[in-house]
């Protein structure tokens, strides 16, 4: 049987620090504030004129590096992200050419805060039936653009970043399964309210920030990763017990707490990045998982759930054997 499993990782963070205080230069809020209710202390922000694919490219060479493989081999590129450089190409084409890769498929997936859990859900699709041997899956944003930095409820909890891994075809373990879902019934609780459709009139008026009706958000979260951690488990028979790491998507400390909760996992189980990274939406699972591969906290052969929520509602998971 072939297995998707990860050979590879790799992230990137803009140099530009923004700390809690230099918020409260800007904005009506507090260092005790922003960390009592997310556990956010700081953020990257993306410099002027570096894009997407800018954080993209240096995150995907370190997983290329990281996994021994020339770029060259690479035969599907997936990339996750809901701040593309351009309308079009997408902008998993614009890195192919960064990499001087040609000929492979390439192609954005846009899930908000899951997008990297549905992109390496796809990739591990192409993967198992034969369609592709050597993957580049990447989640990266530069959502402090789209970030209305007077709206205290919501520009104190995003940051810019990039994640990747490199996903291969091999016998061992790999990735065990994935769940995907979504719900847009609950569009207007998490989104950016204009874009294409108004025409640019309305995104060069300042209008197309994120919005956000954060306690209804909440608790559709934690309760919507508490079940897909019961689906994960159902679906592969296992215990809480069984999992070694929980690495999730890193949005505010209180909703990673309550799915730790619910598997009743130590925090020290727990990757928890929120605290310097804040939410990188689609890069924040493979920025995570990056930093504990790293450090030596995740090691070889070790079980691993990953899993998001986000703007759609969109939400899934990933269990695999790292």
């Amino acid at each position: 049987m072939i297995y998707a499993r990860i050979s590879g990782t790799g992230s990137y963070l803009p140099e530009n620090v923004m700390t809690n205080h230099d918020l409260e230069k800007i904005v009506e809020t507090s260092d005790q504030w922003i960390r009592e209710r997310t556990g956010i202390e700081q953020r990257h922000i993306a410099a002027d004129g570096e894009t997407t694919v800018d954080l993209a490219e240096k995150a995907s060479r370190m997983a290329i590096e990281s996994a021994g493989i020339d770029a060259s081999e690479i035969d599907l590129i997936v990339l996750a992200t809901s701040t593309p450089d351009k309308i079009f190409p997408s902008s998993a084409c614009i890195l192919q050419a960064r990499l001087d890769i040609h000929g492979c498929p390439a192609f954005d997936i846009q899930a908000v805060c899951t997008g990297f859990v549905y992109a390496l859900t796809v990739a591990e699709k192409f993967i198992k039936t034969g369609s592709a041997r050597k993957a580049l899956v990447v989640g990266a944003e530069v959502f402090s653009r789209i970030l209305n930095w007077q709206d205290r409820g919501t520009c104190v909890l995003f940051g810019d970043g990039a994640g990747a891994v490199i996903l291969e075809a091999n016998e061992e373990t790999g990735v065990l399964s994935t769940h995907i879902h979504a719900d847009g019934k609950y569009e207007n609780l998490l989104w950016v309210p204009h874009g294409i459709a108004d025409g640019y009139d309305e995104v060069k008026q300042g209008k197309a920030y994120v919005e956000m009706k954060g306690n209804e958000v909440f608790k559709m979260a934690v309760n919507t990763l508490g079940r897909i951690v019961d689906e994960t488990l159902d679906a592969n028979h296992m215990k809480k017990s069984d999992i070694d790491w929980l690495v999730p998507h890193q949005a505010n400390i209180r909703i990673i707490t309550a799915t730790a909760k619910k598997l009743k996992m130590s925090m020290d189980q727990v990757v928890v990045t929120v605290n310097k990274h804040g939410n990188t939406s689609a890069a924040s699972v493979p920025l995570a998982l990056d930093v504990a591969v790293r450090d030596g906290r995740i090691k070889r052969n070790e079980l691993v759930l990953l899993e998001a929520f986000g703007g759609g509602f969109t939400w899934g998971s990933v269990l695999l054997r790292y």
